[in-house]
């Protein structure tokens, strides 16, 4: 059967995470919701990063299965899908893939941000993680390098997560500045749960000096979460691009 992809945008904030739950809303549950509503079917998507609840996307895929491939071309589809979804979501594409290809398994990539910033600024407050402390780049750079040198994560994954590897191989681990913003940037093939902000906030113990990068390091290699600070609310964190 023809497959299409679908692709995404949207601000995770009121939403309980990116797939479909019962009694939540969710992203996938909303445009599903939306598609009912113009196409008068059921659509069942499948979706290429489960990103959690309050964490936001410039970019991220669906896909579905449907033989009417007439029914998803032209433009005024996506004005009449975004006039009816969430403001907080905008489709920008529907396309045609391989009948095959997959949204999840086929990206070879996916590239997140997480926020800082260190003035009171009510344009960044639902996008950024507010944190008016001294923090060294230097040392959070540092820490940064670690992660590229290794390709086990354990100690980052949350608990009660169903996957059978902890191996994730990282190609970026950066922290840069930008005005009053510092930005963590990391780019990988696969993400654990809650991994990214588990990662973050153990940084900022080495980057205000509460941490050695001895301990951190000690911290990766030991597959053991106890020590990984998972408290970095959710809406610092977007998913910018997965790659195919």
């Amino acid at each position: 059967m023809p497959r299409f992809f679908i692709e995404v945008s949207y601000k995770g904030t009121q939403f309980a995470g990116f797939q479909i739950q019962a009694n939540a809303e969710t992203i996938q549950g909303e445009i599903e919701r939306a598609m009912k509503v113009l196409f008068r079917k059921d659509f069942i998507l499948t979706g290429s990063s489960r990103t959690d609840a309050g964490v936001h996307a410039l970019e991220n895929y669906f896909h579905f299965d449907n033989d009417e491939i007439q029914m998803f071309e032209g433009e005024a589809i996506l004005y009449n899908l975004n006039s009816i979804i969430s403001e907080d979501i905008v489709i920008k594409r529907i396309y045609r893939v391989e009948d095959e290809a997959h949204s999840r398994f086929d990206a070879k990539g996916r590239y997140y941000e997480y926020r800082i910033y260190n003035r009171k600024d009510p344009f960044l407050s639902d996008r950024a993680y507010y944190y008016p402390y001294p923090l060294s780049l230097q040392k959070l750079n540092e820490a940064a390098q670690i992660i590229l040198h290794t390709t086990e994560f354990q100690a980052f994954s949350k608990k009660n997560t169903q996957v059978f590897t902890y191996q994730c191989k990282i190609t970026m681990s950066e922290w840069i500045e930008e005005g009053h913003t510092i930005i963590f940037r990391i780019k990988g093939t696969r993400f654990l749960r809650g991994m990214v902000r588990g990662l973050v906030g153990t940084m900022l113990k080495v980057g205000n000096g509460k941490m050695s990068l001895e301990t951190f390091k000690e911290i990766v290699e030991s597959k053991n979460n106890l020590r990984v600070d998972f408290s970095m609310p959710a809406h610092g964190l977007t998913l910018l691009k997965v790659d195919y």
